[in-house]
């Protein structure tokens, strides 16, 4: 088999299976490198996101609203359910079988474009070559005309809490709970913690979130995250703000934490710990001596706005590189540099990549914050429309939350929309949208959306920013 290809990618995650995917539709003659196996032993393709990050979480958070939706609201539409139970087996059975139908999705589509896989890890080694330690003990080199790193992320572990796996553990860890866990302390009231921390909750765990940052959401719009925290709060959440915790010890099969709360050092007791501080780069071992590829101080490897690396035909995208690390965010990186190398254009606009939480209520935005835009100096006008006044949302029972637009001041472009609310994970597109087209708050004003639906609250919000909103006193 030769071992000479167009294209070479390292990493078959969101990135690396999209740029190897889009190289080969191209006419590239591409060959892929995954170290990853499944639970069964075999190699899956996917990365993190589809076998232990976005899919299987979204899995297990759609069993718990069932269950919780339940228990909670039900009774609203005369349904009655007593006695509700959930079988923790089922239900991470239910999320495997999802993670293995999307996994051999990707090993067909590699075949269906003839992409070479090889199983292993995949190290970059001078004069555009890989080495591949094969999981046989093997190994295979490659070489390419291109390179793709396409090489992921890890959790961060704290040094006075290592995963066990059995008491203290991470995203990985907290998919594949046995059975839900009486007390759950989670650090860290970020994407991962807040996603996992609400479906032990919703199961029937006490979940206690600790989080070091003063503020909720930093990242969020600040009526956002404030209309979020009062939502989760009412759902049992404990989430405490300004908590750092200094200490996790696993004595008698229990989980012993002190955390500092600004006034003195606190003590919690937990039978698991989901550790949730965030993800770096998987680079470890990555990079041989010689390549001329950079990393930062953080571990990613350097690249500019098109993702060279500096050396000659050697690229990197998603996780491993700036950024949001966000898989939606790798994938057009991935098809952009495909498309770079096969001599086409490729762009990926930072300014419209959408983000989410999806808890209950979901969290979306894209584009700046108010926070931001005051920072900047930059002049701007709002305008917002609450679920409350939706149909739609009334009639579903999910009144929570609201639509904002943000505007400039003169040129009425928008500039940001800032979403919480049922549903909302979808709606944010319409901001992206907009904004990718250059659109303004009268485009989006202008617009018809379908009655009843929960698009309206976009509809409405882009009509207040000007105050004439129908369906609210301006």
């Amino acid at each position: 088999m030769s071992t000479e290809f167009d294209v070479v990618v390292i990493g078959a995650g969101p990135a690396g299976y999209h740029a190897a995917i889009r190289a080969a539709q191209l006419g590239l003659k591409t060959a892929c490198i995954d170290a990853a196996l499944g639970k069964d032993g075999q190699p899956a393709l996917g990365g993190t996101c589809l076998r232990v990050g976005c899919i299987p979480s979204k899995a297990l958070l759609d069993s718990s609203r069932q269950f919780w939706n339940m228990q909670h609201l039900f009774g609203e539409h005369g349904i009655s359910a007593d006695n509700a139970k959930i079988d923790v087996g089922t239900m991470v059975g239910r999320k495997d079988k999802i993670v293995k139908q999307f996994t051999g999705g990707i090993a067909a589509l590699f075949k269906a474009n003839k992409i070479t896989p090889y199983y292993g890890f995949g190290q970059l080694q001078p004069g555009k070559r890989v080495s591949v330690k094969q999981h046989d003990g093997s190994v295979v080199e490659l070489t390419g005309k291109h390179i793709v790193i396409a090489a992921g992320s890890d959790s961060i572990e704290l040094p006075f809490a290592k995963f066990d796996g059995k008491h203290i553990v991470d995203n990985v860890g907290a998919l594949d709970f046995t059975a839900v866990p009486k007390r759950l302390g989670v650090i860290g009231a970020g994407v991962i913690g807040l996603e996992l921390g609400s479906v032990w909750k919703r199961l029937g765990a006490e979940v206690t979130i600790l989080e070091a940052l003063p503020d909720f959401l930093g990242s969020a719009d600040a009526e956002v995250a404030r209309t979020a925290l009062k939502e989760f709060k009412k759902q049992g959440l404990d989430i405490k703000l300004g908590a750092k915790v200094s200490k996790a010890e696993i004595k008698n099969g229990e989980v012993q934490l002190t955390y500092n709360d600004g006034k003195a050092d606190q003590s919690l007791v937990v039978d698991k710990l989901l550790v949730a501080v965030g993800r770096k780069a998987a680079s470890k071992g990555l990079l041989a001596e010689g390549t001329g590829v950079k990393l930062n101080d953080r571990g990613q490897i350097e690249v500019d706005d098109h993702c060279r690396t500096g050396v000659d035909g050697i690229w990197a995208v998603g996780d491993c590189v700036r950024g949001p690390m966000l898989a939606h965010k790798g994938f057009e990186e991935g098809i952009a540099v495909a498309e770079l190398i096969a001599g086409l254009p490729g762009h990926v606009n930072f300014d419209t990549i959408p983000w989410v939480i999806y808890t209950e209520p979901e969290i979306a935005w894209v584009g700046k914050t108010e926070q931001q835009l005051k920072a900047e100096g930059v002049e701007y006008k709002t305008g917002s429309f609450p679920f409350a006044a939706v149909g739609r949302a009334v009639a579903m029972g999910e009144p929570a939350g609201f639509v904002k637009v943000i505007a400039h001041a003169e040129t009425d472009r928008v500039l940001g929309m800032h979403l919480v609310g049922v549903g909302v994970s979808e709606l944010v597109h319409e901001g992206v949208l907009t904004m990718e087209f250059h659109g303004s708050a009268e485009d989006l004003a202008r617009i018809c959306h379908a009655h009843p639906t929960l698009s309206e609250a976009i509809h409405d919000a882009a009509m207040a920013v000007d105050k004439r909103a129908i369906h609210k006193v301006n």
